[in-house]
């Protein structure tokens, strides 16, 4: 995260612009070092969720921020919704009986994971090549990272789940900031 947050302080567009997605990599570097120490205590794990949730908010906002005149790909494409709704949906009714005493913090988790997803697809015609392609593409690998995380701690240990979780995760990251980069205010 360190490193992410220097590549996006060195970034052309003003700081103003960027406030709160660098607000959103420092709740994620938060949620890392929660994490760490889930297993001395499970409240590190909801610690970890909680910051992971607000960085998920923070993208929404600013993915939110982004207003154009161009009509949202959502409207373009309805069907989108609800194949996201489908996919969150039904890996939260698998996980359930799973859960335990989680269910409403994973709920709460999954559908804000699969809203910052639906706001990354909602501005793809409102912002500059490649930035559109990086935000829908750091969404998406935010949610196969959290998916494999949930299925990984909650239903079976997955083989190279640290790997996968963790390269799957800093994907997210670098293509959501590279994206905050590479967009042009005329965009706006």
């Amino acid at each position: 995260m360190p490193a992410l947050i220097v590549l996006l302080l060195q970034g052309a567009n003003p700081i103003k612009e960027k406030k709160i997605v660098l607000i959103g990599l420092i709740c994620a570097w938060l949620g890392d070092t929660f994490l760490l120490f889930e297993t001395k205590d499970p409240l590190f794990f909801i610690a970890g969720l909680a910051s992971f949730l607000l960085t998920h908010v923070c993208y929404i906002i600013y993915f939110l921020r982004l207003r154009v005149s161009s009509i949202s790909m959502l409207k373009k494409q309805p069907i989108i919704i609800l194949l996201v709704i489908a996919y969150g949906a039904g890996l939260f009714i698998f996980l359930n009986p799973y859960l335990g005493d989680l269910k409403i913090p994973v709920l709460v988790y999954a559908i804000v994971i699969c809203s910052m997803l639906l706001c990354a697809v909602h501005i793809y015609s409102r912002v500059n090549e490649p930035s559109n392609k990086l935000y829908v593409a750091g969404a998406l690998f935010f949610v196969v990272s959290d998916s494999l995380l949930a299925i990984n701690k909650f239903y079976m240990p997955l083989f190279l789940s640290h790997s996968s979780i963790m390269l799957t995760y800093c994907m997210a990251q670098y293509f959501i900031v590279s994206g905050c980069v590479r967009e042009k205010l005329s965009a706006r």
